[in-house]
Parts: structure tokens; sequence; C-alpha cells
């Protein structure tokens, strides 16, 4: 008897792969209160992310941001103005270029979406009509003026520095952001298990590409591959 794939798994909300939402502190959503100054009451740790939280205090608002490099207990955090330090929330039009940022929106009010892992960040290219960013993956990517961003970089770069030490620790490491810790290869499969599956020797046998629309069960390889030369 077959087992189901991982996309299969994931699909259909495995305890194997659901987020364990009853750890999480908080969403980490930048405010919408402009103009206002808070106080960094705490950092904590928080289970399911890399990098640890800053309580902070917006006159009497409790809110939780991603901890950056550089700031303190007791550090003053201002949203809006022209006050560019780190952990200061401000518009992308008004950070200089040349600045790090990190939990950018991805549309004005979203609240952020982009840089939130520990000791990442981008970097503002240019800004006019549109503002251009160096995201931690290396490509270049436009965003809204409006978006806001938190400056600086997200604390906890170090933590890849310090090796596991024994296999349990990883595991329960990913386990609390709903990784799997080992992944067997399709092609290693039995025929019955995998569709890349089955043969005297682990070879695909077939095309590996399948469209955006396909189901889950037949997504195993490429989706949705693009061309690779251009056409003229």
């Amino acid at each position: 008897m077959g087992k189901r794939l991982i996309p299969q798994r994931r699909g259909r909300g495995s305890p194997h792969y659901r987020s364990p939402s009853h750890r999480h502190v908080d969403d980490v959503r930048i405010p919408h209160y402009d103009h206002t100054q808070g106080i960094i009451k705490d950092l904590i740790q928080a289970p399911g992310r890399t990098s640890p939280l800053a309580v902070i205090d917006f006159n009497g608002r409790k809110s939780y941001q991603l901890a950056v490099e550089g700031t303190r207990v007791g550090q003053k955090i201002t949203i809006g103005g022209n006050k560019v330090e780190p952990g200061s929330i401000l518009p992308l039009s008004a950070v200089p270029e040349g600045t790090l940022v990190h939990n950018i929106e991805g549309q004005p009010g979203d609240g952020g979406k982009f840089a939130k892992t520990a000791g990442t960040s981008a970097l503002v290219i240019s800004r006019g009509k549109v503002v251009v960013l160096n995201m931690p993956s290396g490509t270049m990517k436009e965003f809204n003026p409006a978006c806001r961003a938190v400056v600086g970089v997200v604390a906890g770069g170090g933590r890849v520095d310090k090796p596991f030490g024994k296999a349990g620790k990883n595991y329960l490491t990913l386990r609390s952001r709903s990784v799997a810790n080992k992944k067997t290869k399709g092609v290693a499969m039995n025929a019955v298990d995998h569709p890349n599956g089955g043969g005297s020797h682990p070879h695909v046998g077939g095309p590996n590409c399948h469209g955006r629309t396909a189901p889950p069960g037949q997504k195993a390889g490429f989706i949705a591959p693009k061309k690779k030369v251009k056409k003229r």
C-alpha cells in the first residue's frame, strides 16, 4: 500500500505539518498608529520563531515586534517622523539609500511581509516613484513608497554558528516551526509511493515538470518552471 506524498499531507492538514499556533506569541505586525513613541519593556523568546521579540509599550498599548540588533530594554521606538535609528518604523520614502530595513510591507498597511527571519535585512537601493530594495535573496524588488519598514537587522543572526550537537535537538527545533527534519527522495521510493519512484536504479523515468494547477498528488518535481531562454 502506498503512502501519501508530502504535498498531500500538507494540503489535508496533517498534524505533522500543522503549525502549533497555541505556542505562538503574536503575529508581529507593524502597528497602524502613526507619529507615536514607545518604550521597549522586555525582550522575550518566541517559540516557532528564529528571532526574539521585543515587547513595546506605545502609550499603554502593548505591541510585539521583531527584536532589532543594537536595541535594548528601555530604548525609545518611534513610528513615523524622520528619525532613522535601529528599531524605528518609517515609510520607505523616508528611509535614506544604503539603509538596512526588515519587516517590510508588501502593500501599505498590511503590517509587514518580507525579511522577518533572524539575521536578515534588505538594503534600500534607490527612491522615487518606487523604492527599490535589494532583498536577502539577492533580487531587486520594487515597493510602494508608502510601505513601511523597520530600520535595522533582525536580531538572532548568529543562531546558525553553534552546531546542534545531536539529531534530537535539530528535530525539536524544526518541529517548533512545523518543518520535517528528514526527507526521502522520490526517486528512491517504490513506484507505489511516489510518481518518481520505481525502476532498477534511481531515476525519474519521465518528465518531472507539472503545471501550477495540477492536483497535489501530481506536484512532484518542478512546479510550473519558467523557460531559461528568452524569446527573440
